[in-house]
């Protein structure tokens, strides 16, 4: 196969990796990185170099966005960044001396709570009432409804998320991927914010945290130009495009499917993992 092939294929499996991660509100990296491990036989510390490129221009992209219609909680993401950062550098740190059959088992065991997470009932948390921690930090807020008014809602268990939030971002830095599944059970389950500014705001965060976690993976060398520049790009676009189908289309038995989809190659991760095969 020649240079440019590889690329073209390698733009277009991400092109679509981010569509169906925007689609489905999972994430272009947690598709891409089966993509480039299975279907292209790429290292893993490669593939999650290249993974947490592509997660640091989607989050640029679609973050702003969040952020401009006013949903995202500009401050408690700015707070509990704090949190993602120290881990996701944790996580690079100690990522370059796992071997790639152990981060396809956690990558897999990541993939099952993920796909379970996407399927449970999600919750605007009205009536919550927030806790002194929540209000000296001034992490409360609103958010706009459709008719233009303005639905504030406060929060609590602040101590308990921020913990959450530095597996979260040590994951992130071991795996590549934005580890949203744990921020949101952080910010949705365990800090009561309305599961819509759970997700923004997660993914308002997400570009801070791959930042954090790439220097450390550029540092070590494992972030290849030629691997990284398609998937970062072909990542960006689908995840551009997504966006926009996401207003016209009913995708939820779309996320069923890739739910399914997703358990079946975590499966298949954490089989290989163990029988060694990515050595």
């Amino acid at each position: 196969m020649t240079i440019l092939l590889f690329t073209l294929i390698l733009l277009v499996s991400a092109y679509a990796a981010g569509l169906l991660g925007s689609l489905t509100g999972l994430g272009g990296g947690v598709v891409v990185i089966p993509v480039l491990t299975l279907a292209f036989g790429v290292d893993f510390h490669y593939a999650v170099g290249a993974a947490l490129v592509a997660s640091i221009a989607t989050s640029s992209g679609s973050g702003s966005a969040y952020v401009r219609e006013g949903i995202t909680n500009v401050r408690l993401g700015m707070f509990l960044e704090i949190a993602t950062t120290i881990g996701a550098v944790v996580g690079a740190a100690v990522a370059v001396y796992l071997d790639s059959n152990t981060i396809a088992v956690i990558f897999g065991c990541t993939l099952v709570l993920t796909a379970v997470m996407q399927q449970r009932r999600r919750s605007d948390h009205t009536g919550v009432v927030g806790s002194y921690a929540a209000r000296r930090l001034k992490l409360f807020g609103a958010w706009p409804q459709k008719d233009g008014s303005l639905k504030h809602y406060e929060l609590r268990n602040v101590g308990p998320g921020f913990l959450v939030m530095i597996v979260a971002g040590a994951l992130s830095g071991i795996l590549g991927i934005g580890s949203g599944v744990l921020k949101v059970i952080a910010m949705d389950g365990l800090m009561k914010v309305p599961f819509k500014v759970s997700t923004t705001t997660s993914n308002f965060m997400m570009g801070v945290t791959a930042v954090a976690s790439a220097v450390v993976y550029v540092q070590r060398g494992n972030i290849e130009p030629g691997i990284a520049c398609p998937v970062m790009i072909g990542v960006l676009l689908g995840a551009l495009t997504g966006a926009r189908l996401l207003k016209r289309l009913d995708v939820s038995l779309l996320r069923k499917i890739f739910c399914i989809a997703i358990l079946l190659v975590a499966a298949n991760m954490i089989y290989q993992g163990f029988g060694g095969k990515f050595d």
